[in-house]
């Protein structure tokens, strides 16, 4: 049963972000809604949502229909409410006076802890407010559900916590969910959209399968516009062949026929499409600048600690050497973002216990992209620390996707995806061997994540690494060592601790 008909639908903010969407949303439907960052997803969650305008085409839906749609962030006036109360909210006044077990129902469902339900959601976790969030469109009882990036901030844990919930809804209930998480769209989504500017597409397919169906559905664009072009360029050489006979015989007949062909060629011309051509979001190069070292970063038996001085896990004998990619795998809250916090002091300052070679050229980013000073502007950020030139910055700038626009404007005002990609270009303008990195993929596309993993294997760039997504670990990591029962062992693959991780 179709609840929400899309037909021809348009916004443009500036460019076009996409054109003629048509799009069916019916009883069951799991979506992916897939698209590179600012092109559009979360501007089409709001149309469908009812809570944006559209430029072009309309949007039918079911009579009395429910939309629960979790946005991304938690608005500015419900910071200061407790997570309980920013649940019970969300209910008709009636209800909230008389059917407040409907929250703790739904908290419990969403394996939210006693104490956390009493705290501000300003003092929360990202991954905390998500979960609020959620809980505030779920107990509204809609008829769908938008999920605007639902993993961004939560651990392997609470994904796997996240999936099953998803998994356990009633099945006529369609969900629409926009993630970078490859793995994640790969379990929760039985149809993917990819948005485009011009000609999205619809496969009845998760994420990976429906990602290969794109690739071969956009290769026979290419050749159809190939063969297009030559069947018209072949016309027009038939043509212009005639146009000489007909001139010197003074054919009427054959210069009529000239005329027909050449506006043949032209139709077709014309007609012609070419295969989807992706505006890119901006490259990500790394570099590897050499070094003659063979350990680059030495552990000896090093204790990891709170803040407080509390041991959370001893190192042992551990080395990284050229090429290595090691990913660390842990819990939250085990020390993993404090290791590469202790190895980078350790690289610019010293620590005991812990060795860097001499030639080791640091490149470090965490999670929340700390680098980066949100009073400067991404021109500042890149030409005031780097001798390139106003205009190779600009170009550069450009290239990591940062528009001209948002060149001059306030670090702070740009997107998640933006910053992300400037703070990759200011990691390669410093030409590291050695790369620190914690959470690197948040807030970056797929397209993103993907040049990332290229560059990073293509260069043999050696790194140490955290991250919560699993088909980028999988795809990067050639060692892998995990912090288990106060001591870090390497082991041969991730895929144990995946397996815990989801099921925990």
């Amino acid at each position: 049963m179709t609840i929400i008909n899309i037909n021809a639908l348009g916004v443009t903010l500036g460019d076009p972000l996409f054109t003629d969407l048509n799009l069916t949303i019916s009883k069951g439907d799991r979506i992916g809604l897939v698209a590179a960052n600012g092109r559009g997803k979360s501007t089409l969650m709001g149309c469908i949502a009812g809570t944006l305008e559209h430029t072009t085409g309309d949007i039918t839906r079911a009579r009395g229909l429910r939309v629960g749609y979790v946005e991304q962030y938690v608005p500015t006036a419900a910071q200061q409410d407790t997570l309980y109360n920013l649940v019970l909210a969300a209910l008709p006044q009636e209800q909230a006076d008389y059917e407040s077990w409907r929250v703790d129902v739904v908290l419990d469902d969403l394996k939210v802890p006693y104490e956390l339900q009493q705290k501000p959601v300003a003092e929360l976790s990202g991954g905390w407010q998500r979960t609020a969030l959620l809980a505030a469109a779920w107990i509204t009882e809609p008829d769908i559900l938008l999920l605007d990036e639902p993993t961004n901030h939560l651990d392997l844990h609470r994904i796997g916590l996240l999936q099953d919930w998803l998994g356990a809804l009633p099945r006529d209930t369609p969900v629409i969910i926009t993630s970078h998480d490859r793995a994640f769209l790969d379990v929760t989504t039985n149809r993917t959209l990819f948005l485009r500017a011009e000609r999205s597409r619809v496969f009845q397919l998760p994420f990976t399968e429906a990602r290969a169906a794109l690739a071969e559905a956009d290769a026979s664009d290419e050749r159809r516009f190939a063969n297009d072009l030559n069947k018209a360029q072949q016309l027009r050489k038939q043509a212009a062949k005639l146009k000489n006979i007909g001139i010197n015989s003074g054919s009427d007949l054959l210069v009529n026929k000239t005329k027909q062909l050449s506006e043949r060629a032209a139709k077709i011309e014309a007609a012609a499409k070419p295969a989807h051509s992706e505006r890119g979001a901006g490259d990500i190069k790394l570099i590897n600048s050499g070094t003659h070292a063979k350990a680059l970063i030495a552990l000896d038996d090093v204790g990891v600690e709170t803040p407080d001085g509390r041991l959370l896990y001893t190192t042992g004998k551990q080395w990284i050497t050229q090429g290595d990619r090691v990913v660390l795998l842990g819990t939250n809250g085990t020390g993993k973002t404090r290791l590469i916090k202790m190895i980078h002091r350790a690289i610019v300052d010293e620590v005991a216990g812990i060795k860097s070679a001499p030639t080791v050229a640091l490149g470090y980013s965490d999670q929340h992209l700390s680098q980066l000073d949100d009073a400067d502007t991404p021109m500042t950020a890149v030409a005031g620390q780097f001798d390139v030139g106003d205009q190779r910055a600009r170009g550069l700038l450009a290239g990591a996707g940062v528009t001209i626009q948002m060149q001059d404007t306030k670090i702070e005002a740009l997107s998640g995806g933006q910053k992300a990609r400037l703070a990759m270009l200011i990691l390669r303008l410093k030409q590291p061997n050695f790369y620190l990195l914690d959470e690197p993929t948040n807030h970056l596309d797929i397209e993103g994540q993907e040049a990332l993993e290229e560059e990073l294997i293509h260069h043999g760039a050696a790194c140490l690494l955290v991250s919560h997504d699993r088909s980028f670990l999988r795809n990067v990591g050639t060692r892998f060592w995990q912090i288990d029962r106060k001591r870090l062992e390497e082991v041969d693959d991730p895929e144990a601790f995946l397996a815990g991780e989801m099921v925990a």
